[in-house]
């Protein structure tokens, strides 16, 4: 797995906080994508601007390239009801009429996943799940370190699906943040419109502004658009408990970059060209992958990155995010690639001036 070496900080989980009125939370997608608005920074002069998503090609370069995270969300939420193991192996349904839901967050091999349990103590090791009437059962194998993960296994009935993913795409619900109280008429306003592998928890959300129409312009405009790949899942929207920073763990999730990929944006940024990261996975991914002299190498591994004040960024020239959630790991990252105080001043200003926040929300281009 790829881990940074922490670097060391003063900077506690409450150096990170921010007000926000919760009517400033984003409960529903616009209509249009490329309409939301859009803070630009610019790092050198520290000047701020206000403009909407599909200005953004206004700020492109025909030598950029715009790295993208093509990762797909499954319906990784899915509610059952459990049967106890006993010493002799036999199941017994519990007396229990209360569901216990499993929200998957990472594939291990074939049918067995990491996924988190709620209430944790309802998923004991040997115990069975059942979801859709017995459909898709999840046998409980270990109980992970980290609270309320196990790590269990699918048997879907294949008479009714051929894998586990068909039987999640029946019975599984689309994993919206606890923060969205509204129902999602249309669940593809919850994945990127290029989006192609599946295997996500979360959509990687600073994507989901771009329209396949203002892809084309960017491409025509000579910017090479290239696709990586981080399977979100706990890594990237688990809370942080532990008040000194440095000393929360990031959850491993998985990550690809192609050789193709690789070469591409090596060549390009050889020639001058800068790499500007779409939201904080794809940045994570090619920080993960590049080496101290900010060459990109092809990978297929899980990472482990954590990035707060005091990160050197090795390849990423530029950054479009959205607005991230109070003491969140993304909030530190995009802190370390402007500076903290400077970046919870353009928070503020975002609360003045009305931006919407979190997965739903509008977008921020750091330059």
């Amino acid at each position: 797995m790829i881990k940074n070496e922490l670097a060391k900080t003063d900077l506690t989980l409450k150096d990170f906080w921010y007000d926000l009125p919760e009517e400033r939370i984003a409960q529903t997608p616009l209509e249009v994508r490329d309409s939301s608005r859009l803070m630009v920074i610019h790092r050198d002069t520290g000047k701020i601007e206000h403009r909407h998503f599909y200005d953004i090609i206004d700020y492109l370069e025909p030598t950029d390239t715009l790295v993208i995270n093509d990762t797909r969300v499954i319906p990784a939420r899915v509610i059952g009801h459990r049967s106890h193991r006993c010493e002799d192996g036999t199941l017994v349904p519990t007396d229990s009429t209360a569901p216990v839901e499993l929200l998957l967050l990472k594939q291990l091999e074939n049918d067995v996943w990491e996924a988190l349990a709620g209430p944790g103590k309802r998923a004991k090791t040997g115990d069975r799940i059942s979801f859709g009437d017995g459909s898709l059962t999840a046998d409980v194998l270990e109980i992970l370190p980290e609270g309320g993960i196990r790590k269990v296994r699918f048997t879907p009935d294949r008479e009714k699906y051929d894998s586990v993913y068909a039987a999640l795409h029946a019975l599984g619900t689309m994993p919206l943040p606890p923060y969205i109280k509204e129902k999602l008429e249309d669940g593809e306003r919850y994945q990127t419109v290029y989006s192609r592998c599946e295997g996500s928890s979360a959509a990687p959300t600073a994507g989901l502004h771009f329209t396949s129409e203002l892809l084309d312009r960017i491409r025509a405009k000579g910017v090479a658009v290239v696709p990586v790949l981080l399977h979100v899942g706990l890594g990237t929207f688990r809370p942080v408990k532990e008040e000194h920073i440095e000393d929360h763990e990031m959850h491993a999730e998985y990550i690809e970059v192609t050789e193709e990929a690789a070469k591409i944006i090596n060549e390009r940024r050889a020639a001058g060209g800068r790499v500007i990261a779409v939201g904080t996975t794809s940045c994570r991914t090619i920080e993960s992958a590049s080496d101290d002299d900010g060459a990109l190498h092809p990978v297929r591994d899980d990472t482990g990155i954590f990035i707060y004040p005091g990160y050197r960024f090795k390849i990423t020239d530029s950054l479009i995010t959205n607005f991230h959630l109070p003491e969140s790991t993304l909030l530190m990252l995009v802190s370390a690639f402007y500076t903290r105080e400077k970046m919870l001043e353009a928070y503020k200003i975002a609360v003045e001036e009305k931006y919407r926040f979190f997965s739903f929300g509008d977008a921020m281009l750091i330059l």
